[in-house]
């Protein structure tokens, strides 16, 4: 492989505290995308109005997040949004400081408003229901900071489309082929309704997520990104 730096050591890292974390933010935007640089992320007056709003003080891990890349909607929002700091709200229920939102409406991402003092709390997640009785914040991921590593790696499956494409309805050997060919990602279950089973790998400069059928890939080249279609025959979406 060819990749710049050690993505999985990087991942482990990124698992174990916080600083790994925004060190692996650090070096794949270097290695992957465009390096971080100081207008990256939103200022300490920007946090200090959206508590003084809200009436609570923001986690430690988020503001942190939101200083180091907040403002790069390249690594942020894509796909789904992370809300800017004047955006961000205290769901209806009063049970959590909401942060992220699936770009259909069909769940939301916050902290428990009694987790809002861990420096790098726990994240839940509100699947929106047809029966709002059943609704309720779900264990998501066990640190924020963890997340954010997360949220990056997904939304850059949703960059410019000469570097990204999706497979639906593969072969049916796909899983055999990705498993022989890929290295398995060191990435937690996905404990929420949707989510389950899906499984990052990584090949020769590219990253994919297989979600039950659906491949999803992000190449660091293009020549990267003719190899995997050539590996995985079926239905490219970009191709």
């Amino acid at each position: 492989m060819t990749q710049m730096f050690d993505i999985r050591k990087g991942l482990e890292q990124a698992r174990a505290d916080r600083e790994g974390a925004w060190q692996f933010v650090r070096d794949f935007t270097y290695a992957w995308v465009e390096p971080l640089n100081d207008g990256d992320g939103f200022t300490e007056g920007d946090l200090t109005a959206a508590e003084e709003r809200l009436g609570v003080g923001l986690p430690t891990v988020l503001g942190e997040m939101y200083r180091l890349f907040g403002r790069r909607q390249d690594l942020t929002s894509n796909h789904d949004q992370l809300l800017r700091p004047d955006q961000l709200y205290i769901d209806a229920r009063s049970e959590a400081l909401v942060f992220r939102e699936e770009n259909q409406g069909a769940c939301s991402w916050g902290v428990l408003l009694k987790d809002l003092d861990q420096a790098d709390p726990g994240v839940h997640v509100l699947l929106d229901l047809a029966d709002r009785q059943a609704q309720r914040w779900e264990p998501w991921m066990e640190r924020l900071s963890w997340m954010a590593v997360e949220m990056m790696l997904a939304e850059s499956l949703h960059a410019p489309q000469h570097l990204t494409d999706f497979l639906y309805e593969p072969d049916p050997e796909y899983t055999r082929i990705i498993e022989e060919s890929c290295e398995p990602l060191p990435f937690p279950a996905y404990p929420a309704r949707g989510y389950e089973g899906t499984r990052w790998f990584l090949g020769a400069d590219v990253l994919l997520r297989d979600e039950d059928g659906c491949v999803a890939v992000r190449a660091r080249t293009e020549e990267a990104l003719e190899a995997v279609r050539a590996l995985l025959p079926g239905a490219w979406l970009n191709e």
